[in-house]
């Protein structure tokens, strides 16, 4: 019964542990070598993609930010006919036919200064009814970086929105991925002057690669260098048609509402970042026993782990029979 024990104990350390941002299933395998213009994406390679259905249906995108919650845009939730009582969010999957888990929404929160006319502060949370259980097809994406850098390595869009902008019923339930370059404001402020400083703009080249409608609140992700951490850098929000030549894709962007979306998080009771609370218990153990042989009962779980597997194997050996 010992073995068991320990092996639940690290699949638990494990999952509550993981970094945002990685790819774990999708990194650490060998590959063989919708979305306008795009292609099917592969098994693991976005596990912070969720489809926000509902009543069965899909109908928007979204990203996970933490286990509590879902990172989307505010238009999706335009109108107040919308119960969070009817939308579910599926993910851990990229085809929508196996999705692997179904989560129930307890709250939809749209940025209060969200204008529908100009499009203007387009972002959502959504809060979860339960935590999602992180592993190797549920990752958190990492909020963006701070400076921003100057320049990005690579960037992907992708979603289950339609593939054909001529056909509303194109949509797939494979997810679809395409490439992006993200514009400079000021180039793309002559295409679209009313754009705003809470939006970017992005498209690939001369490429007709574009996301459309269903792949609203999906998240613009780049990295800096091959194999390091993704970082969400816009959410999809709107554009002038879907997959048109010299017209890019318009993104909330991300960076100018990290602190809008923690103080969110912290108003709801449920933090994006839980260390202060480890930090107070590993302070309170400290002062309660200054001679423990185990100190990482006050620390994550990784090191409680670490302390725990020698203490039970030590003593399964010394009652082996």
């Amino acid at each position: 019964m010992i073995l068991p024990s320990i092996l639940l104990l690290v699949a638990h350390t494990l999952g509550a542990n993981i970094e945002c941002g990685v790819r774990p299933l999708y990194d650490g395998k060998i590959r063989y070598s919708r979305i306008i213009g795009g292609q099917e994406a592969e098994v693991g390679e976005f596990p912070w993609q969720v489809s926000i259905q509902e009543k069965g249906h899909h109908f928007c995108g979204g990203s996970i930010i933490s286990e509590w919650w879902i990172l989307t845009v505010a238009h999706c939730f335009y109108s107040d006919e919308i119960s969070p009582l009817d939308l579910i969010v599926i993910a851990g999957s990229s085809d929508l036919t196996t999705a692997s888990m179904e989560i129930q929404v307890a709250n939809i929160i749209r940025h209060k200064n969200f204008q529908r006319l100009t499009m203007d502060n387009d972002i959502a949370l959504l809060k979860l009814a339960t935590p999602i259980y992180f592993n190797d097809m549920t990752v958190p994406i990492c909020l963006p970086l701070h400076p921003t850098p100057p320049s990005w390595h690579e960037c992907w869009v992708a979603g289950w929105g339609v593939t054909n902008s001529d056909d509303k019923r194109s949509m797939k339930t494979d997810l679809m991925k395409a490439p992006m370059h993200i514009i400079d404001w000021k180039e793309c402020t002559k295409v679209f002057p009313k754009l705003t400083t809470n939006m970017l703009c992005a498209s690939y080249g001369n490429e007709s690669y574009d996301a459309c409608q269903g792949d609203s609140g999906g998240p613009l992700v780049c990295n800096t260098e091959p194999g390091n951490k993704w970082y969400q850098v816009g959410i999809i929000s709107w554009g002038r048609s879907c997959g048109k030549r010299g017209s890019p894709g318009i993104y909330t962007l991300l960076s100018n509402y990290t602190l809008w979306i923690e103080k969110i998080a912290q108003i709801e009771g449920k933090p994006l970042d839980a260390k202060p609370k480890r930090a107070a218990v590993k302070k309170k153990m400290r002062g309660r026993n200054q001679s423990s042989k185990c100190p990482a009962l006050g620390y994550p779980q990784s090191w409680l782990l670490s302390c725990l597997l020698p203490c039970v194997l030590l003593r399964a050996l010394s009652n082996w029979e």
